[in-house]
């Protein structure tokens, strides 16, 4: 971790910044020998591409600069390490609006709805002279809205199975019967969005993001369907025309824990 507050240093000049969180899994425990550090810039003004290209240079063997992709940010590999620092830059009224949008309206989206919520929660302070990142960890640390819990489920469930014409597990069908591989992927990783949003909010967890979702719910939901991993792995790896059999298994054995 000194490598984080030699950077940590670097930036301190720039007086744009009103704080910066250790998120990702290196600050909720689940990283590996292949994790990277994910920085959290919360900036008033953006700071400057050469200022950050120049910091860049100190540390890193290899970078890529304002990358715009999901958020603004830059992306560094380590001298002599190769570990990856992935810096993001956000505006705090930005972070503000969305832990509004998601604690307080109680917003669904499809899939992943409280992403943001875990990434403020969860993150470790690194840097925050005015408590301003502190004032905002503790809007969240107050126990799961129930309102929010009902919205995720009545956003994603319709999705999973229900009354429409093409839920998410009869495109799957339809896209076996299509022999369409690459929308058969497609479809199945949805389903899983939605599955999971779904899942989570039942326990009142925080959705954590994309990487060891099974581990995550495996550890910290107390109501799993039965064979919960198993059908999740069969969905994925047999053949396509098996994906009918894995979705029943899958939406049957959800019904039992709504």
């Amino acid at each position: 971790m000194n490598i984080l507050e030699d950077i940590l240093n670097e930036f301190e000049s720039a007086n744009c910044i009103k704080a910066i969180a250790l998120g990702g899994s290196a600050a909720s425990g689940y990283d590996d020998e292949v994790s990277d550090y994910d920085l959290y810039f919360y900036t008033d003004r953006p700071v400057e591409v050469e200022k950050r290209r120049r910091t860049a240079e100190k540390f890193a063997e290899k970078f890529e600069i304002d990358n715009n992709f999901f958020e603004n940010g830059d992306e560094w590999i380590l001298k002599g390490t190769k570990k990856g620092i992935d810096i993001m830059y956000r505006s705090p009224e930005w972070i503000e609006e969305q832990i509004k949008r998601i604690w307080q309206n109680y917003w669904a989206s499809v899939g992943y709805s409280t992403c943001f919520v875990y990434n403020v929660k969860n993150s470790k302070i690194l840097y925050d002279p005015y408590g301003w990142y502190k004032n905002l960890q503790e809007k969240v640390g107050g126990e799961y809205p129930e309102q929010l819990k009902k919205n995720i489920i009545a956003k994603n469930l319709p999705l999973i199975y229900g009354k429409m014409s093409a839920t998410l597990a009869d495109q799957i069908i339809l896209a076996v019967k299509r022999n369409d591989i690459v929308s058969i992927n497609h479809r199945i990783s949805a389903f899983l969005a939605s599955y999971f949003d779904v899942i989570f909010a039942l326990n009142k967890q925080l959705h954590p993001g994309e990487k060891r979702l099974v581990r995550f719910a495996k550890e910290n939901c107390k109501l799993l369907p039965r064979n919960f991993e198993q059908n999740i792995n069969n969905l994925i790896t047999f053949p396509a025309d098996k994906k009918e059999f894995c979705l029943t298994q899958i939406i049957n054995d959800l019904k039992k824990i709504l």
